[in-house]
């Protein structure tokens, strides 16, 4: 069982590489005089995929590699983690992802600094957070729970494989992934998720991906920075968190 504060150190660590990886492609197809500038979709999928993959097999020793407060709950309810070790997960998965985003606004800010010179200046906030391409609450609500509990449930299966359950991996601590190579595949699973079902909403599918930034992009001193859209914060964090509850529901009955 993994120690409070290895579970901590873990997932601050890991959860700050993703959102790096994350915002940094993001801001990099986003601002100008970035050498990625309009590089598209297709990259930012990428670079998010590339992000867990960075961040998971970084934080896994210690932590398990959540990285994402759905994955804590989903575990959670399925019987992987003990529930005592949620609240631990959460904060620090959302202070990772401050953290990140810091990193991402302090790698590009000389970028930040020209974009807002710029007359043709694109917003700041997607590269820090969600938003979506038709604003319908309740449709942008479901999006997400479809779109995380694709990403938990296979997580959840994948510790499965060869008949290893979650948490019973021969010599190794507890984990959501089951074995070192499904780190690999959840990073594939999440570059698809971003091509397949990211397009309503940006595919937030982890609370503390969107409300760590959103905070920090509210906080940060960044020119003609725009809004930080309050007023949609809650979908990406109540969407995840229902997309977790009900794939850790199906894995109870279905596994």
């Amino acid at each position: 069982m993994y120690t409070n504060g290895d579970i901590f150190v873990g997932e601050v660590i890991g959860t700050a590489i993703l959102i790096l990886f994350g915002a940094g492609v993001c801001a990099a197809v986003t601002l100008h005089h970035s050498k990625a500038k309009g590089a598209g979709w297709v990259v930012i999928a990428f670079g998010w995929g590339m992000g867990v993959l960075a961040g998971a097999y970084t934080a896994a020793p210690l932590s398990g590699g959540h990285l994402n407060p759905a994955v804590t709950v989903g575990s959670a309810i399925a019987g992987g983690t003990p529930w005592s070790k949620v609240p631990l997960y959460v904060l620090a998965q959302m202070i990772g992802a401050a953290v990140g985003a810091v990193l991402a606004w302090a790698l590009y800010y000389a970028q930040f600094a020209a974009n807002a010179e710029r007359a043709t200046a694109q917003p700041t906030l997607g590269i820090f957070s969600t938003g979506p391409e038709i604003r319908k609450p309740a449709a942008n609500l479901v999006t997400e729970v479809i779109a995380t509990a694709g990403l938990v449930l296979p997580l959840l299966c994948f510790g499965q494989n060869k008949g290893i359950g979650i948490g019973q991996v021969p010599g190794a601590q507890a984990g959501v992934y089951g074995s070192g190579i499904n780190v690999l595949l959840v990073a594939l699973l999440v570059v698809g998720i971003g091509l397949s079902l990211g397009g309503p909403t940006g595919y937030a599918i982890n609370p503390a991906r969107d409300l760590g930034p959103r905070l920090v992009h509210a906080v940060l001193p960044i020119p003609n920075k725009g809004s930080s859209d309050w007023g949609y914060a809650w979908i990406p964090v109540a969407g995840p968190l229902l997309g977790a509850v009900l794939s850790g529901l199906v894995f109870r009955l279905a596994f």
